[in-house]
């Protein structure tokens, strides 16, 4: 691996048995969503235990995921067998991708950009890997609206939860990111997930489509 070794051990082995509770809660559902339309090369980015790739239409060439976790990583590579389209999972880091400038049509994100450890990084890699007018999907925890629940997540975030959530921030501007580094938002989507009767640090979320 290239810039460095990500390994969270207890986080892959709870994240791989949550992963069925979380897409009969909906998850799958948004997945399809960031999936829907794309066309030839994707690259995704942060690609967990592979669950996104099932959703990938036909019109989609080759997709290259990117996973550093090695648990999360093996997971994948057995998910790529059974993927509806060509998937070659590889070792890499969100900040210094293993691929060419300009190489991909579209760049996904799915739950990663609240864990990356430098976002602007992350996308300025996503900016180089695009070729002209590609695109980024991205489906995301993101920084609250209420000042209420902003606050909340800057507590859950000074204690344990990054450490025990692989890294991740629920407190992170994430759609004021994706616009600081040059990219147009054409489509977003916010939304709580789960639904809850009283919204908790996680909840908020985004989905959207963002274009050079």
């Amino acid at each position: 691996m290239s810039g460095g070794k990500v390994s969270h051990p207890v986080f892959a082995r709870v994240y791989q048995r949550a992963t069925d509770t979380m897409d009969r809660a909906g998850v799958a559902v948004y997945r399809r969503r960031v999936a829907a339309g794309l066309t030839g090369r994707v690259v995704e980015v942060g690609a967990g235990n592979g669950r996104a790739f099932a959703y990938y239409p036909p019109t989609v060439t080759h997709v290259l995921a990117v996973e550093p976790e090695p648990r999360l990583r093996a997971a994948a590579q057995e998910a790529a067998t059974h993927a509806p389209v060509p998937v070659t999972v590889t070792d890499g880091l969100a900040e210094a991708l293993p691929v060419a400038d300009g190489e991909a049509d579209a760049v996904v994100f799915s739950l990663v950009l609240c864990s990356v450890p430098d976002q602007a990084a992350t996308l300025r890699e996503a900016r180089r890997v695009l070729r002209p007018g590609g695109q980024v999907r991205f489906f995301e925890h993101v920084r609250a609206e209420t000042p209420g629940l902003r606050r909340a997540q800057r507590v859950v975030d000074a204690t344990l939860w990054p450490v025990l959530c692989g890294g991740c921030h629920t407190s992170r501007d994430t759609v004021g990111a994706i616009r600081a580094a040059g990219f147009t938002i054409t489509d977003l989507d916010r939304f709580p997930f789960p639904a809850t009767s009283i919204p908790l640090p996680p909840t908020p979320h985004a989905l959207g489509t963002a274009h050079l």
